[in-house]
């Protein structure tokens, strides 16, 4: 049977900052996974946009999202991108792993809104906040149906997954990029099994993706990589750096750009809890080094240098300082360390889910 957990989907008190976040979209139903969808619950609701425009203000290299899905059973421990749960009444831990919320009517509303004239075509990026190809994908193909739709109208775009799922839709993908600019970017922050396991434990083993990444750039879709996150004292030893750079070199990734943990408000106390279960002797250097959500500028910047050395000598390339900046900033994440952004900015990007 669905939860009966209630949820604040549309804003009950106008002096309520908190249920505003989801009005533009209408729960209409929740439904159980069975089979290998099992543990996870689905919400199921109608947006009425789903091409997002990033709010001026921002640092984003981009100026529009889509965001087929909220919530990822990868379950990261990391991810960024929890605290969006918390303005459905919904927690960031488990809720955030197993209640997915989804937008139904997304490629139908993707094709109303790439009609209309006042549409002019730009970039359009998948994948800044949750997964589009994570577990559910293989059961709703609305990230399929978004990338036809955007393929058809001859409209840029780019991926950003972990999920070797993507190669269903190799057609669909080389379709689209004899059209228009398709560019994708695996995650792929080690190969280390244990590490794998404690922190992503919903997604593809780290070696899969790496195929992946090579039958998409044999397919001819631009794919690169991003070595992120980097978890200090648990995936930044020489020889775990050195061999996902090689393998993700020897895999033709045509970028590796590497990307420091940081640790946002909300976020960094559920890492945290699960830090102190799995290495606590850890516990100590993190409240250390994240007094704030990124490292230390030094340190970021000699992993940085670490992993520009390594794919060097691999014989790959490192992403141009303007392709750095793009995934840095597309991710949230970094080798630099941005001001924070204020209260108000965070709260509507978390909004647009961006």
């Amino acid at each position: 049977m669905p939860s009966d957990t209630p949820l604040r989907w549309k804003l009950a008190d106008e002096s309520s900052p908190q249920g505003t976040f989801f009005s533009d979209e209408e729960l209409v139903e929740r439904h159980v996974g069975t089979g290998e969808f099992r543990g996870l619950e689905f919400l199921h609701v109608n947006a009425r946009r789903i091409v997002n425009e990033v709010p001026a203000a921002s640092r984003m290299p981009f100026r529009y999202t889509i965001n087929a899905y909220r919530g990822c059973s990868h379950a990261c421990t990391y991810c960024f991108a929890r605290p969006t749960h918390e303005y459905l009444g919904l927690d960031i831990g488990d809720d955030f792993d197993s209640k997915i919320v989804v937008k139904v009517n997304a490629v139908e509303r993707l094709r109303a809104e790439l009609r209309s004239p006042k549409w002019r075509g730009h970039h359009i990026a998948m994948g800044t906040n949750t997964d589009p190809y994570q577990r559910c994908e293989g059961k709703y193909h609305l990230t399929r149906g978004i990338v036809r739709g955007l393929g058809e109208a001859g409209n840029e775009f780019s991926i950003l997954t972990k999920s070797t799922l993507i190669l269903r839709d190799l057609d669909v993908l080389t379709t689209a990029a004899r059209r228009t600019s398709v560019r994708v970017n695996f995650s792929i922050g080690t190969l280390d099994e244990t590490v794998w396991k404690a922190t992503e434990p919903g997604t593809p083993h780290p070696r899969r993706r790496v195929e992946a990444v090579r039958k998409l750039n044999q397919a001819g879709i631009p794919c690169g990589v991003l070595i992120a996150p980097i978890l200090p004292g648990i995936s930044d030893s020489p020889d775990q750096l050195r061999d996902v750079v090689a393998a993700c070199v020897d895999a033709g990734a045509v970028s590796l750009t590497p990307l420091a943990l940081h640790l946002r408000p909300g976020v960094r106390e559920h890492f945290m809890v699960r830090l102190a279960e799995q290495r606590p002797e850890l516990v100590d250097e993190y409240e250390r080094r994240y007094r704030r959500a990124y490292l230390p500028k030094k340190d970021q910047e000699a992993l940085s240098t670490t992993v520009r050395d390594l794919v060097r000598r691999a014989g790959g390339l490192t992403a141009s300082p303007t392709r750095s900046r793009f995934v840095r900033e597309m991710l949230g994440v970094g080798d630099t360390a941005p001001k924070e952004p204020d209260a108000a900015h965070a709260a509507e990007q978390l909004r647009l889910g961006v």
